[in-house]
């Protein structure tokens, strides 16, 4: 994979202004604002109805929660969550580009982390870099296991989504019966995607042939199946952490209303930063008559596994330099 050539202005040439940016930007703030809004405007009136100030609510809320147990927990999981993401990744590479030892790809999914604060598709491109330095594996055929596994986790977050569903729809808010609607439109486009790529449909069609699609190209079921397999331990962790924590937090809450919560949540926090605003907010608006609670859990539940996970960065730091530098 090539650097791209910086532009340099010259005489003459006028440099090309930067589109789409400045909508956009508006956009993410619109959002990140609307959910600061409602989280404000349902903090305050919980405050209110307990005739405390909202800052004297929020303290009381913080200081109720268990948070020496509630540390060591998301410790724990933030390490089995490692674990599980490094293997992941190590078999995807196997599959479809050459042979690389989990203890090879440690340090840089490691790293990833660090980069994953801001976006987690920065991330795994920063991956796709090490690798094609370090390995000399051909930088579009990773950028392409990274595009499959991408294209992966959303699946598997809906797969989980549509049984958690199943299990709990009764007690979920309206909005998630569409679930099942969105699951059978993602079936159809799974369908003719993997068809797609198997020459199937539009077989005269060259696209699928460029080295960004060759993960896609070689996969059969089996790769998605096994994916969806060894993906499966850190979400049914995290259902089982997360109802512990919740309880830490004070909430009472079921295993199996939480397999319908997380999946949707996770989605929305796996999107850039706006949505994961929105992820926070969600947790407010599933358990209503917790607003306090559910607000200080969703942002410490959220923001501790991401920078406790960027700890793990900062542990392989040097190791992952020394390999790509030399």
């Amino acid at each position: 994979m090539t650097e791209p050539e910086t532009e340099q202005s010259t005489p003459g040439r006028p440099k090309a202004p930067t589109r789409g940016k400045g909508p956009g930007r508006i956009v993410f703030a619109a959002i990140s604002l609307a959910c600061f809004a409602y989280l404000y405007y349902r903090l305050n009136g919980a405050a209110a109805r307990e005739g405390l100030s909202l800052i004297d609510y929020m303290v009381g809320v913080f200081a109720d929660v268990q948070w020496v147990s509630w540390i060591l927990l998301m410790i724990a999981y933030s390490g089995f969550y490692f674990v599980i993401d490094t293997l992941v990744t190590t078999r995807a590479l196997n599959w479809f580009i050459t042979p690389i030892r989990y203890r090879d790809i440690l340090p840089i999914r490691a790293s990833a982390y660090i980069i994953s604060i801001f976006n987690e598709q920065i991330g795994k491109g920063a991956m796709a870099y090490y690798l094609n330095k370090r390995h000399q594996v051909p930088g579009w055929e990773v950028g392409s296991v990274m595009l499959f596994i991408m294209f992966c986790e959303v699946f598997y977050l809906l797969t989980w989504a549509t049984i958690g569903f199943a299990f709990s729809g009764a007690s979920l808010p309206e909005a998630f019966g569409l679930i099942p609607y969105i699951s059978a439109g993602a079936a159809l486009v799974f369908v003719a995607w993997v068809l797609y790529f198997r020459g199937t449909l539009l077989p005269g069609n060259s696209l699928r042939d460029k080295p960004i699609f060759h993960a896609f190209k070689a996969a059969n079921l089996k790769h998605y199946a096994l994916f969806l397999l060894l993906r499966s331990p850190a979400l049914l962790a995290a259902v089982v952490v997360y109802t512990i924590a919740l309880n830490l937090f004070g909430v009472e809450v079921t295993l199996l209303s939480l397999l319908g919560y997380l999946p949707v949540i996770f989605f929305a926090a796996a999107v850039p930063t706006p949505m994961r605003a929105a992820a926070i907010t969600f947790w407010v608006i599933l358990f209503p008559e917790n607003e306090g609670q559910m607000a200080a859990f969703g942002f410490v539940q959220h923001n501790f596994f991401i920078l406790f996970n960027a700890l793990f960065g900062v542990a392989f730091w040097r190791r992952a330099q020394r390999e790509l530098l030399g």
